[in-house]
């Protein structure tokens, strides 16, 4: 397929970056804490690091890795905790190092982070304590050899140290007991560091920086090798795509969404860091009373999300009457941004929600809206610069401009596979190097991608295919939903019927009314036939919404 978008981009984003600008992303980093060294980098609880106190405390991490822990370049370090100071310091520290970030979430069960400690082959985890249980249940099975402690707290200044630790533990009760013995503190490694030589090691493009696991959601979770080039590259289309709207040295992100996320990584840690921009870390986002709260202290110009996040916010009466007059670039990823969502935030914020879209597997970015669009189209944009996008039918071939069919992406950004499974990435990577997305879409006249759904999560009924996110799109628009998944169920008639779970903003709302309103915007097919009510809906810890899992309920009910 030709590339007809180049045009459709706007005058000042670049068709394509140079993936060589950076040799790696130590170099990237290098490149930033040299230039805005005294700028505040990343806030958290009220607690500001500079690009310089940054530098010299990874640099600690990294020298206590390569000296006290004796590990070598490429060895992988896991690193498991919510937003916080700790996060940025370890991740630099490790790349620095020369060795591969494991990025671990928090909530996993003792299940999952074996599965991930095991088949990465882990040596070392920074874990905060809230979480430090699950770990000792499963480490002695692992081939992690040392554990790193952190606190909530450990990174703000001494009495506010003291009292964060303290209520967190003994009055919040939110760390359980644990018994780590040779657990190392956090604290100790950097000081400890500050006396040991760090020694820059030799860092190639083609070296790995990252094992991202994939969200489990459709199988075992899978660990994408991501190298030094391919996140710079994805870096840099970032940048080639957003900067006409942003500013050096000068932006203020808001990082709700957790680092160890690919989209907040690249996106809200890397590029923000790149662009030398002050970054808040939000520690628990579900909590909109106390993040909106957090919103009112400070000038923010970029935020980004997931559509439940943004969701929350446009209904939070707090959020409404924030000063939105610096907010420059909100995007939303990770999930389909929803119309009504996205029409509230801009009524509210004056500014426009631009949905991005990628995977793990990309880096993760491979389209974006340009910044520059007139409000919501419903598109996921044009190609980030230096990617290249096909639409295929089931036998492989490339489909006109109009046709819908699986996306294929192809560009420096692509992982270089998954980790120990060669078989699992050959049937997602072909020998010219497009990778299979899972996704549906098509292109439309002008260039923009659209993505009618997940390949795995469409619905079958009466041999028509039925998208969820159209059904929910639909349903999310009446005045009294909140939130809305759509799954499929088995049915002896149709194959399957369309089943809608909805959280009501008012309990008045009926079963009548939801597919009443359905009936006016949907063929007949697309209707869906149950309905079921639920306080909550439950969700990955990103904030997606798991419709494997109600799935799954339905079809036991």
């Amino acid at each position: 397929m030709d590339q007809p978008w180049i045009n459709n981009l706007p005058a000042n984003v670049p068709a394509e970056i140079d993936p060589n600008q950076f040799p790696s992303l130590v170099a990237m980093f290098e490149n930033a804490v040299a230039k805005y060294a005294d700028q505040p980098a990343f806030i958290n609880m009220g607690a500001t690091m500079t690009y310089r106190k940054l530098e010299e405390r990874s640099r600690a991490f990294a020298a206590y890795l390569q000296n006290d822990l004796k590990l070598e370049k490429g060895d992988r370090v896991a690193l498991m905790m919510p937003n916080l100071l700790q996060y940025p310091i370890a991740l630099f520290g490790v790349l620095r190092a020369g060795m591969v970030v494991v990025n671990v979430n928090p909530l996993y069960t003792p299940r999952e982070l074996k599965h991930q400690l095991v088949d990465s082959g882990s040596k070392a985890i920074v874990v905060v304590s809230n979480f430090a249980n699950t770990l000792e249940e499963v480490v002695d099975q692992t081939p992690v050899k040392a554990v790193i402690i952190t606190r909530l707290g450990d990174q703000l200044s001494a009495p506010k140290r003291t009292l964060v630790n303290f209520v967190v533990k003994y009055i919040k009760k939110m760390v359980p007991k644990y018994d780590l013995p040779h657990a190392r503190s956090f604290r100790d490694t950097l000081s400890k560091g500050r006396r040991l030589q760090y020694v820059k090691p030799e860092i190639s493009g083609d070296d790995l920086a990252f094992l991202q696991y994939t969200g489990g959601t459709t199988g075992v979770s899978k660990g994408a090798m991501l190298s030094h080039r391919n996140v710079v590259s994805n870096v840099l289309q970032a940048n080639g795509a957003y900067s006409p709207a942003l500013d050096d040295g000068t932006e203020f992100v808001v990082t709700a969404l957790p680092l160890y996320h690919i989209f907040a990584l690249t996106v809200n840690c890397l590029l923000f860091l790149h662009k030398g921009s002050k970054n808040l870390l939000i520690t628990n986002p579900r909590d909109i009373p106390a993040f909106v709260g957090e919103l009112k202290r400070y000038p923010f110009t970029a935020l980004t999300g997931v559509n439940t996040l943004f969701n929350a916010l446009v209904n939070n009466e707090d959020f409404k009457s924030l000063d939105f007059s610096g907010l420059k670039l909100s995007i939303g990823g990770g999930m389909a941004v929803q119309k009504a969502v996205a029409d509230k935030w801009q009524s509210i914020t004056k500014t426009r929600l631009l949905e991005g879209y990628g995977l793990t597997e990309a880096s993760p970015l491979v389209t974006c809206c340009p910044y520059n669009l007139d409000g919501y189209n419903g598109s996921i944009g044009f190609p980030a610069p230096s990617t290249f996008i096909q639409v295929r039918d089931d036998d492989g071939k490339v489909l006109a401009q109009g046709e819908t069919g699986e996306l294929y992406a192809k560009g420096p950004q692509v992982m270089q596979g998954y980790w120990q499974r060669p078989e699992e990435t050959a049937k997602v990577i072909d020998n010219h190097g497009w990778l299979a997305t899972g996704d549906i879409g098509y292109m439309d006249e002008k260039g923009f991608f659209f993505i009618v759904d997940r390949k795995k999560d469409m619905i079958l009924v009466s041999g028509f295919n039925v998208f969820p996110n159209e059904v929910e799109d639909v349903v999310a628009q009446h005045p009294k939903v909140i939130e809305v998944a759509a799954v499929g169920v088995p049915n002896d008639a149709s194959g399957e019927l369309v089943k809608i779970f909805v959280v009501a903003k008012d309990k008045s709302l009926t079963e009548k009314d939801l597919i009443e309103h359905c009936r006016h915007h949907l063929t007949g097919y697309k209707v869906p036939k149950l309905v079921e009510f639920r306080d909550e809906l439950p969700k990955t810890n990103v904030g997606k919404i798991l419709r494997r899992q109600l799935r799954d309920e339905a079809k036991k009910a």
